[in-house]
């Protein structure tokens, strides 16, 4: 399989479907941003993480490809069949939003993102993921997203909260509480 085309050089791209769109075209952003928040979690994945972690963060990418995959589908035109996303993919992020939040310290404020550096990407693909929900949304407002991949995204980022706030306690690193100055 080559690598270059030469099909994009004149600034459009090729949705599955055949139709061919700009490349700054909303939903060229939109599932390039899920592509981006895919690397980044697989950042998180790379870092010294608690068992079974990893897995999950595998099986969130695989999700992150199928969003993907429809994002990047002309809805008007094409027939080709496609993975989807399943009620029981939210179900899986909930379940390990309640685990890992289970043994952590009730918050009392909101906290500043950091403490070590496998906590700070986990915010950083936190806020990639806020970033990636917002112009799928958008997108929404032109052409009908399926539901299922707004909440999934919703939840994911919960989620990198969450796992985020897990690494700082297992490794012991400070949650510094923000404290507005009045």
């Amino acid at each position: 399989m080559k690598i270059y085309t030469r099909k994009g050089d004149s600034g459009t791209t090729q949705l599955i479907g055949g139709a061919r769109v700009p490349k700054h075209h909303i939903r060229i952003n939109a599932y390039g941003n899920v592509d981006e928040l895919n690397s980044w979690i697989g950042f998180v994945r790379d870092q010294a993480l608690a068992a079974g972690t990893k897995e999950i963060l595998v099986e969130i990418q695989d999700r992150l490809f199928t969003i993907g995959s429809l994002l990047a589908t002309d809805p008007e035109h094409s027939r080709m069949q496609l993975p989807d996303l399943h009620e029981h993919d939210v179900e899986l992020l909930e379940k390990e939003i309640d685990r890992l939040n289970e043994p952590l310290p009730e918050m009392r404020s909101f906290i500043l993102p950091g403490g070590n550096a496998a906590n700070s990407i986990c915010h950083i693909a936190r806020c990639v993921c806020r970033k990636t929900e917002r112009l799928v949304t958008e997108l929404h407002d032109h052409s009908p997203v399926d539901p299922i991949i707004i909440k999934y995204l919703n939840r994911l980022s919960d989620y990198l909260f969450i796992l985020a706030r897990k690494i700082s306690y297992d490794t012991l690193s400070e949650e510094v509480p923000w404290k507005p100055r009045l």
